[in-house]
C-alpha cells in the first residue's frame, strides 16, 4: 500500500490516450474496463466530480482523453478553461454518460467536447459508442448472476477504492481496471494486489467516513501521528465513535503497517489474569496453565498494541503495565528469562481519565506515559453533517443505490447517543426488516431507549433524602452493570462514597 503519486505516474507514461473514470460504482470500473479493451493501450484514473477541472488543465502528453460518467459541473469556469487549452493543443477530449450535458454549466454545448449520452448503464453506453460487446462485463454488475470469480473482481476494485481513500493510492484502481479489462483471474494478481484484497477484506469495514471540519481535524491528526511511531496515542471518545478504527488508521498509515496490529478490551479479563495476558506464562507457570504461551507485548513486537477501555484497568494491573512502558522489558510468568520488546501503544478510553486521577482511581505516572499524543473523537451529534455520507456510504455496499432525500432527513433529526455504532444498527435493522419509512424507524429507536430507564415510582419514594439517594446510587450501579468506577463518574462522586452508600442499604 505505497502511496502513489498521480502526477508522478502520469508524468513517467507514454501512452498517447488518458481513460478517466469515477469512483463508487462497479459499472464505472466495467466501462472503463470496455474502453481500455478499444484502445489496447490507455491509461486509467479514478476522478471525482469536484476534482476533475483542476486535474485537466494540469494534465499534458496524451493526444485523446475519454471522461467516463463523471460529472461535469465542478468549478465550471476551470473546466471550460480547461478544455479550451487542450483543444489548442490538439487534445481530443470525448465524454460519454448516461446523464444529459449540465445546461448550467454549457448552456449552449460545448464546442470543445465531444459528448455521446445513452439512458443506459454506463459499460452499455461505451460499448455503443465503440461498438464492442459487453455481456460478459455487463454479468459482473448483475447482483443475481454474480459468479465467484466475478466476486473477486468486485473485491478487487472496492479494495482500489479503499486504498485510495484511506491511503491515498492512485495507481491501484487502474491497474485492477486492467485486470477486469483482460478477464485475468486471480492467479494473474501480483502479491500486493492479492495482499490488498485481504486487507480491504480485513479492514474495509473500519473507514472514517465524513467530510466535517471536526473530521477533517481528526484525519490530520490521524496521518500526523500515525508517522511518529515511538509516540504513544490516547484517544478519548464516548462509546460506538470509533476509537480503535482511530487506533487501526493510526497503525495501517504507519511504517508499521505491515507489522502485528494487536487489540485487547481491558474490561474482558477478570484482573488476576490480566498480568499473564499483557506478557504471558510459562507451562507450570499456575494451576491449568498446561503449556506456554505468549501475552500481548509478544504478539504484538515490531507493531502496535491497542489497549481499549484503559480506564477499566485496576491500580495493580496499572502498575504492572507500567513497569513494561518504562524499560520495554518484562517477564512471563512463571519464567526467569527477561524478554525485550519494542511495541508502538495507542490506548483509548470514553472515561475522564484525569478526574480519576484526581480521585485516586488511576496512576498520574501512567496517565503521563499513555497521554504522549491525545486524540479526541467527537460524537455524532456534533458532525451531523457527516451523517448523509456516513450513511450513503453504508447503503451504497448494500444496495448500489443511495438513500432517499427523506431518509436521509429522518436520519438527521436523531442525536445517536450510540453514535455511528447506532447509527450503522439502524441501518441494518431497516434493510433487514425492509423497513423505508425512516421516521418510524428513529420513532421506534427512541421509544425502545426510553425503555431501558426505569420508570420512577413515586408512590414508594422514600420521604428520608439518605434513603433516596441510596436507592439511586443503587439503580445507577446495577445500570452500570455493577461497575463501581462507571457508576462513580455517571455520579460525579469518589468510589468510596459509591461503596458506601452501597453498603449502607
Amino acid at each position: 500500500m505505497e502511496k502513489q503519486d498521480l502526477s508522478f505516474i502520469l508524468e513517467q507514461s507514454d501512452m498517447d490516450t488518458l481513460i478517466i473514470t469515477g469512483w463508487g460504482w462497479m459499472d464505472y470500473a466495467c466501462a472503463a474496463a470496455l474502453a481500455l479493451r478499444h484502445f489496447g493501450r490507455a491509461e486509467v484514473v479514478g476522478m471525482s466530480t469536484r476534482r476533475l477541472p483542476e486535474f485537466l488543465s494540469e494534465v499534458k502528453g496524451f493526444k485523446e482523453i475519454v471522461i467516463l460518467g463523471v460529472g461535469l459541473i465542478g468549478n465550471p469556469k476551470m473546466l471550460q478553461s480547461a478544455l479550451d487549452r487542450l483543444a489548442k493543443r490538439n487534445v481530443h477530449v470525448c465524454w460519454i454518460s448516461a446523464l444529459d450535458l449540465p445546461e448550467e454549466v454549457f448552456p449552449d454545448g460545448c464546442q470543445n467536447l465531444e459528448v455521446f449520452v445513452k439512458d443506459a448503464y454506463l459499460t452499455e453506453c461505451v460499448g455503443a459508442y465503440y461498438d464492442l460487446p459487453c455481456d460478459d462485463l455487463l454479468s459482473i454488475l448483475d447482483e443475481k448472476t454474480r459468479n465467484p470469480d466475478a466476486l473477486r473482481y468486485h473485491q478487487l476494485i472496492e479494495a482500489a477504492m479503499f486504498s485510495y481513500r484511506n491511503y491515498q493510492d492512485e495507481q491501484s484502481y487502474g491497474n485492477a481496471i486492467r485486470h477486469l479489462a483482460n478477464r485475468e483471474t486471480e492467479s494473474r494478481w501480483t502479491d500486493s494486489e492479492r495482499q490488498l484484497v485481504e486487507h480491504y477484506k480485513r479492514y474495509g469495514n473500519r473507514e472514517l467516513v465524513g467530510k466535517s471540519e471536526l473530521m477533517t481535524d481528526l484525519l490530520g491528526k490521524i496521518n500526523q501521528a500515525a508517522q511518529h511511531v515511538h509516540a504513544r496515542v490516547l484517544i478519548f471518545g464516548e462509546s460506538g465513535t470509533g476509537k480503535e478504527t482511530v487506533a487501526l488508521q493510526i497503525h495501517n498509515k504507519s511504517p508499521l503497517r505491515n507489522e502485528p496490529f494487536i487489540a485487547f478490551n481491558c474490561a474482558s479479563v477478570t484482573p488476576n489474569l490480566l498480568e499473564s495476558r499483557f506478557f504471558g506464562h510459562e507451562r507450570g507457570a499456575f494451576t491449568g496453565a498446561t503449556e506456554t504461551r505468549t501475552g500481548l507485548f509478544e504478539q504484538a513486537n515490531g507493531g502496535t498494541l491497542f489497549l481499549d477501555e484503559i480506564g477499566e484497568l485496576p491500580l495493580e494491573a496499572q502498575g504492572i503495565l507500567l513497569r513494561v512502558l518504562e524499560g520495554g522489558r518484562f517477564t512471563r510468568l512463571g519464567g526467569t528469562k527477561e524478554i525485550e520488546v519494542n511495541v508502538r501503544l495507542i490506548s483509548a478510553t470514553n472515561r475522564d481519565l484525569a478526574a480519576m486521577v484526581r480521585d485516586g482511581n488511576f496512576r498520574k505516572d501512567l496517565f503521563f506515559r499513555l497521554n504522549v499524543i491525545r486524540i479526541q473523537v467527537a460524537p455524532l451529534r456534533k458532525h451531523k453533517e457527516d451523517i448523509e455520507q456516513i450513511a450513503n456510504s453504508y447503503w451504497l455496499k448494500l444496495h448500489r443505490r443511495r438513500l432517499k432525500p427523506g431518509q436521509i432527513k429522518a436520519l438527521m433529526n436523531y442525536d445517536y447517543p450510540g453514535n455511528v455504532r447506532e447509527l450503522y444498527n439502524l441501518l441494518e435493522c431497516a434493510d433487514v426488516m425492509g423497513e423505508n419509512d425512516f421516521n418510524k424507524l428513529i420513532a421506534d429507536q427512541r421509544k425502545m431507549l426510553g425503555n431501558l430507564s426505569p420508570k420512577p415510582d413515586d408512590d414508594d419514594t422514600p420521604d428520608e433524602l439518605e434513603a433516596v439517594i441510596r436507592r439511586h446510587v443503587r439503580r445507577v450501579y446495577e445500570k452500570y452493570g455493577h461497575n463501581i468506577s462507571k457508576t462513580a463518574d455517571a455520579l460525579q462522586i469518589a468510589r468510596n462514597t459509591v461503596k458506601k452508600y452501597l453498603d449502607g442499604e
